[in-house]
């Protein structure tokens, strides 16, 4: 819930001082919150510190007469920190002239007569009105993070993108409100992009792990040995961790960018078992996630494992950051990653203008305008969707001829009907151009020759799956795509392991070529592309580990 509004005063009397907080609380106690401050300096520090922590502040009353800053100079300065708040100068009979020739120059609200008796004829009433008046131009207090920088940014996609996919509450300023955030904060453009937290610390450009440590997410493990250690934090992933957990065994989830996978960006999922209306890929990973909590995993964010080693009975995992930790078996479920658009061009704009997914919250900010989606599969469809909801205009690009080729019928069927998506088969983009940002696209029929240069400031791409395998040793048996073998496709043509497998028995169904480690969801070779399907392999690998740990 957003913080009430605050009222701020300024008066270095410390009995008046009392008198005006008394006589605020009595009338607006209930819905705002009285600050006081004894200086000008003061007030604008407390100015300043409210306005990073995103409390708004409704009216500002200043005494006319105080030493070091007058009032005026106060209001003055305070209107760049806080443009949107009613200011009021505070003065005595004898300073009417003053007070009245500040409101002409420096543009103030109202000026009060101290002393004010009774407050119910001569300050409700002006407050009353002051606060009607902010109220309905206003926008209310924020208790998350406040994300600061240039819109067509890569840093500042990349940190957006990170504290939706972890849920984490912000909101993204810009101008003038970003403005007025940036000089309480004190940032130059050499700062950007910065977040600043609910307690009012400002991060300057920050990592992800540095983020995700400040929004209290875990990014280094509590301990050295656990029973099963599950790489990678989708449905697979989340369903392995749970079922291991469930059933007593101490569990470590490792994740290096968000709990969910590609799965927690989906805007709905309609065809998930139990969710008879559908259920975003958020609220489904959030679900899992609380659920995994309960049942005591220890979950990573930001953990970037770049090695699984065996010793002995146990098997390492290593960490980017030097950290190591042992367990006595491991779930490998890394899921897969966009493919990259083979465009001229597209990698300069990646993150400009050109994103791989789309986070839910991605639509909202394309309001009114023209959207390009790469790609036919269901990621694709369910976003189309989502952003024909927002935007003028939605046109999928797809180098098939048909949707129905990789796409399930229900959102084939909801797309043709859609009046703001446009599907453009047999098209592919051939280059991205901008200055800075993406501004154009080359599409081109390679059936017909046909090119064409068409206007977007917005691509989406949902195009293949590349499997993120590569950080794994040479011991692992992947196949041509570089996705990972497992048990019966381990075996030769003769029926017999490869020869580097150590053990009598063959590999169970969901074993790598290392015994011990598992392999669960999209990175398998040959499964099943669905979120059910994974989260399915994710609890098969457990009762699979269950019986490879009766064996050492």
């Amino acid at each position: 819930m957003a913080s009430r509004p605050v009222l701020l005063t300024a008066e270095d009397d410390p009995a008046v001082s009392r008198a005006i907080a008394r006589d605020l609380r009595r009338r607006y106690g209930q819905t705002h919150r009285v600050v006081r401050a004894a200086s000008g300096p003061a007030a604008l520090e407390a100015l300043r510190e409210l306005t990073l922590r995103g409390e708004a502040t409704a009216v500002i009353m200043a005494d006319y007469r105080m030493p070091g800053m007058s009032g005026v100079d106060l209001l003055e300065q305070a209107m760049d920190i806080q443009p949107a708040a009613k200011r009021v100068l505070l003065t005595a009979y004898a300073d009417t002239d003053a007070a009245i020739r500040a409101i002409n120059e420096v543009d103030l609200d109202h000026y009060l007569l101290k002393p004010w008796d009774p407050p119910e004829d001569r300050l409700y009433p002006v407050l009353d009105e002051l606060l009607e008046q902010w109220a309905r131009h206003a926008r209310p207090g924020f208790d998350g993070a406040t994300l600061l920088g240039h819109q067509w940014s890569d840093k500042t996609q990349q940190l957006k993108e990170f504290l939706a996919s972890n849920q984490v509450p912000y909101r993204h300023l810009r101008d003038p409100e970003a403005a007025a955030v940036r000089r309480a904060a004190g940032l130059s453009d050499a700062d950007l992009p910065a977040v600043v937290m609910p307690d009012g610390v400002v991060l300057r450009r920050p990592g992800l792990r540095e983020l995700a440590q400040r929004c209290g997410l875990a990014t280094t493990a509590g301990s050295q040995l656990y029973d099963v250690v599950v790489i990678g934090g989708g449905p697979a992933g989340l369903g392995a961790a749970v079922y291991a957990a469930s059933e007593g065994l101490r569990t470590l989830l490792v994740e290096q960018s968000a709990i969910g996978g590609q799965a927690g960006q989906s805007s709905l999922i309609e065809n998930y078992l139990g969710f008879p209306r559908g259920v975003s890929g958020s609220e489904l990973a959030q679900r899992a996630r609380d659920q995994a909590v309960r049942f005591a995993v220890e979950a990573l964010t930001t953990a970037e494992v770049v090695g699984v080693v065996p010793h002995g009975d146990g098997r390492v995992v290593r960490f980017r950051d030097g950290g190591e930790v042992t367990a006595h078996a491991v779930v490998l479920a890394t899921g897969v990653s966009w493919q990259r658009l083979p465009a001229a061009g597209a990698e300069t704009l990646a993150g400009r203008g050109i994103y791989y997914g789309a986070t839910a919250h991605e639509a909202a900010s394309c309001a009114g305008e023209e959207v390009y989606l790469v790609g036919g599969a269901n990621s694709a469809g369910q976003a189309a969707l989502h952003f024909a909801r927002y935007a003028k205009r939605v046109v999928m690009l797809v180098r098939g001829p048909d949707l129905r080729r990789g796409m399930s019928e229900y959102l084939v069927a909801r797309i043709e009907a859609h009046p703001a998506i446009e599907v453009r088969t047999g098209t592919e983009v051939r280059s991205a151009e901008g200055d800075g940002r993406l501004e154009r696209l080359v599409l081109a029929e390679p059936g017909t020759g046909r090119r064409e240069v068409v206007p977007a400031t917005r691509l989406f791409v949902f195009i293949g799956a590349s499997p993120p395998t590569g950080w794994l040793g040479e011991a692992f048996q992947r196949d041509p795509r570089g996705f990972l073998l497992t048990g019966p496709a381990l075996l030769g043509e003769d029926g017999q392991p490869p020869p580097s497998w150590p053990l009598t028995r063959d590999p169970y169904h969901l074993e790598s070529s290392v015994p011990g480690v598992f392999v669960a969801g999209d990175v398998r070779a040959e499964s099943v592309k669905r979120v059910a399907s994974a989260v399915g392999e994710g609890a098969m690998a457990v009762t699979l580990i269950h019986r490879y740990l009766e064996t050492i």
